[in-house]
């Protein structure tokens, strides 16, 4: 596999792809990486999707944004964010032993986020010469709510969403926007004992996509939060269905 750092849209990117040189890509794939973790946090996995499925080499390019706020003065040197959260809250919840459900909340810092991912999708278009149809969004965690978000804003629908370990975020307007999204394919896996994201705020982000006629394949699994392998294998199906049906 190639790999190549760009600046795209002002967010440093790791793109990863096995394409001839020159070649435009059938799918390009957009993961974002969640809070805490370093910019590079998710390439890996690129190589491993196409160890599961070699026929993605030639189709699919990856592109790894950076998230631009970083965490060296929080305690986390390496670490970057999409936008703050409350560590002293999300602390707090632990040790009394709670989850928090964010259904309600609009994060502090999300509208900035959004904007810069949504620039990205356009760059990535523009460069790579696809469009939107051809984009997958994704991510873990953090980066998971962002996809969510900005695939249900996008003015065009991109190929799919995939959702590893994130949450339902800003209710009201997802239920609202979600419809304009009807019939487009989403991953989502959750673990049923992740102790940051209640796995039922998971089974009520499902129950209001599905609700709005969006296709879910929605995979539990028994751990913690983090990405099966499973998550990862049923990604990769994914992305074969979508070069096969020339999304």
């Amino acid at each position: 596999m190639n790999h190549e750092s760009q600046i795209l849209a002002g967010l440093s990117c790791r793109i990863v792809d096995a394409l001839p040189a020159g070649a435009s890509p059938h799918l390009v794939a957009i993961l974002c990486h969640g809070f805490g973790a370093p910019g590079t946090d998710l390439v890996s996995v690129a190589s491993e999707l196409v160890l599961l499925r070699p026929e993605l080499a030639d189709a699919v390019r990856f592109v790894f944004p950076a998230a631009p706020l970083r965490l060296d003065d929080v305690g986390m040197p390496g670490g970057r964010a999409w936008w703050m959260i409350d560590l002293d809250r999300l602390n707090a919840a632990m040790q009394r032993g709670e989850l928090l459900d964010m259904r309600r909340e609009t994060p502090e810092g999300l509208a900035e986020a959004r904007a810069r991912l949504m620039d990205l999708v356009h760059a990535v278009c523009e460069r790579m010469s696809v469009a939107t149809a051809q984009v997958v969004l994704g991510g873990f965690s953090q980066g998971a709510m962002l996809s969510t978000d900005v695939t249900l804003r996008l003015e065009d629908a991109p190929a799919a969403l995939c959702i590893w370990s994130g949450t339902l975020l800003c209710e009201d307007d997802w239920r609202r926007l979600a419809p304009r999204r009807r019939g487009m394919p989403v991953l989502q896996s959750h673990g049923r004992n992740d102790p940051l994201l209640p796995f039922a705020a998971a089974e009520s982000l499902r129950d209001l996509l599905q609700e709005a006629g969006l296709q879910v394949e929605f995979l539990p699994f028994g751990g913690l939060h983090e990405i099966p392998r499973e998550a990862l294998r049923r990604f990769a199906e994914l992305l074969m269905q979508l070069r096969a049906s020339g999304a």
